[in-house]
């Protein structure tokens, strides 16, 4: 993602105030030289860049900061600060509920990404268990219903579309009626798009909009268009109730920053921003947790909803299994088909802290995922009494055979899996068992993990052994070299010379520090918070 590069280039700026022997105004005005630099380059404003380094100077006193222990964190807390008000509208975006039938509406202009956009949110509102149906009223472009019905197909979300009728106000309608006869949660229109903001596209969506009567009005924006976001926001707002906006293509252009800048200056809701074609790439946008990804300071806040979206409590054998100590072969299958689904590896690894743009440009995420599928293919070849044993019966080597022949891949291919699970294992032992960490926690309490990993609370983490449990616990698992080990071998790689997490203790302590409610992360991010 080019924003990467962004997050580069001010994380470098601080690591160069970090070698300062003195804090000084020199030191000050060289940071925020190359921070305004870096966002410039972006296509951000430069009233909005100039407006950052004012407020950034009014917040650093000078006088004030003479007296203060940790002068460096007060800057850098005062720039991340900024950063995020840059993106952050300061409206509350509409967002549709559960058990009620919402309508929305996507517009926007032709080439924008609108029609694989509306696929993408109906596959994350999918996700959360929402019942949601697709309709496709454009009958202005020739194919759209055809890629409608393709990324509906393939994200096997119901569809409603024709390929006769031409009164893309008729077909909306029909589509909504139908949707909300067989209670649908959530009802996604697509309309037309043209090549320009004309009066034509304006009275189409008005029509569309009194017929269906939307709750929220999406318009899909394209995020190469840099700070002429700002106009073209203007335009349709006054036109049309814009109730929210999606950025697309922000994963290969250089102008992303711009856009979002410029559609926060509109004070315009961005409620997700596109990063590539596939289902997964879209992001929930929210500016601290966007910022805080983009330094390399992790998203927790996502992490957190990805892993809650899998309904892990729902495994209440491994749950059992994890507080026995015992680790099989179909619990490890169980996981990795876990992590495939949370989407890629680079966009799960981008939401963990300490992971940093330069670490993740020495991760190849598509190897890492290949390397995944061909271990549930060796699972897929092991009857049910192999996958429910600790691996041992592969010492047998005509049962490691016949499962490298049956999977398509060799035998020391077979091995590597069976050693990685004998590294989990090792782990699970450590942490299960009548001495382990998990020992301290009742089934409840891990099935309550299980199933909102964000809701640790102080009497959990007391009966855990506090913060000194929750270390020992990360040196049970044989410290953070024995992590990156496994994380290297088994998704193959990490970064260049092994990558790794950064310090894994401090990371846990930031991570504590923001479990309770997503809140303060390493003292940077403290605000609370046919037909179908």
């Amino acid at each position: 993602m080019v924003l990467n590069e962004l997050g580069a280039r001010i994380n470098s700026a601080f690591h160069a105030l970090s070698k300062e022997s003195v804090i000084d105004e020199k030191a000050i005005d060289a940071l925020l030289r190359e921070i305004c630099g870096a966002l410039l380059e972006s296509d951000v404003n430069v009233r909005l860049v100039q407006q950052l380094r004012q407020n950034v100077r009014k917040r650093v006193d000078m006088d004030e900061l003479a007296s203060s222990a940790n002068k460096r964190k007060v800057i850098q807390n005062a720039v991340y600060d900024e950063l995020c008000s840059l993106v952050d509208p300061g409206v509350q975006p509409w967002v549709p509920r559960k058990g009620k039938q919402n309508v929305i509406m996507f517009v926007g202009l032709q080439g924008s990404g609108k029609t694989t956009s509306c696929t993408k949110l109906a596959a994350y509102y999918k996700r959360k268990g929402m019942k949601v149906g697709l309709v496709c009223a454009d009958t202005f472009r020739a194919g759209a219903f055809d890629q409608l019905k393709q990324n509906a197909s393939r994200a096997h979300i119901p569809y409603y579309g024709s390929y006769t009728e031409a009164d893309p106000v008729q077909i909306a309608m029909e589509g909504v009626t139908q949707f909300k006869k067989d209670k649908f949660d959530l009802i996604i229109v697509d309309t037309s798009g043209r090549h320009k903001q004309e009066a034509e596209l304006f009275a189409e969506m008005e029509q569309i909009a009194k017929a269906v009567k939307p709750d929220n009005t999406v318009f899909v924006m394209d995020g190469t268009i840099g700070q002429a976001a700002d106009s073209q926001a203007r335009a349709f707002k006054e036109t049309v109730d814009i109730g929210s906006i999606i950025i697309t293509k922000m994963d290969g252009h250089a102008k992303g920053g711009g856009a979002i800048s410029a559609v926060a200056a509109t004070g315009s809701p961005i409620i997700f921003i596109g990063t590539g074609e596939h289902m997964h790439d879209l992001d929930k946008f929210s500016a601290r947790p966007f910022v805080s990804k983009m330094l390399g300071m992790g998203d927790i806040s996502g992490l957190v909803e990805t892993v809650q979206d899998l309904q892990l409590d729902k495994n209440e054998d491994m749950i059992k299994n994890l507080a026995k100590g015992v680790f099989t072969l179909k619990d490890m299958r169980d996981q990795l088909q876990s992590i495939l689904k949370m989407g890629p590896l680079s966009k799960i690894m981008g939401m963990m802290p300490g992971m940093s743009p330069e670490m993740m440009q020495g991760f190849d995420a598509e190897e890492g995922t290949r390397r995944l599928r061909s271990y549930m293919c060796i699972f897929d070849s092991m009857t049910e009494s192999e996958l429910g044993s600790d691996g041992k019966v592969f010492d047998d080597e005509n049962r490691l055979h016949r499962v490298a022949r049956g999977s398509g891949v060799r035998p020391v291919d077979v091995q590597a899996l069976l050693h990685q699970h004998r590294q989990f294992g090792q782990i699970v032992k450590k942490m299960g068992g009548p001495k382990g960490m998990l020992s301290k926690m009742n089934p409840a309490m891990m099935q309550q993990m299980a199933k909102n990993p964000g809701a640790m609370n102080p009497n959990m983490l007391k009966q855990m052994g506090g913060m000194g449990g929750m270390q020992k616990m990360i040196q049970q698992m044989g410290g953070m070299s024995g992590v990156q080990n496994m994380m290297k071998q088994m998704m193959g790689g990490g970064g260049p010379g092994g990558g790794g997490l950064g310090n894994m203790q401090e990371m846990m302590s930031q991570m504590m520090g923001g479990m309770g409610g997503m809140g303060g992360f390493g003292g940077l991010g403290g605000r609370p918070g046919g037909r179908r």
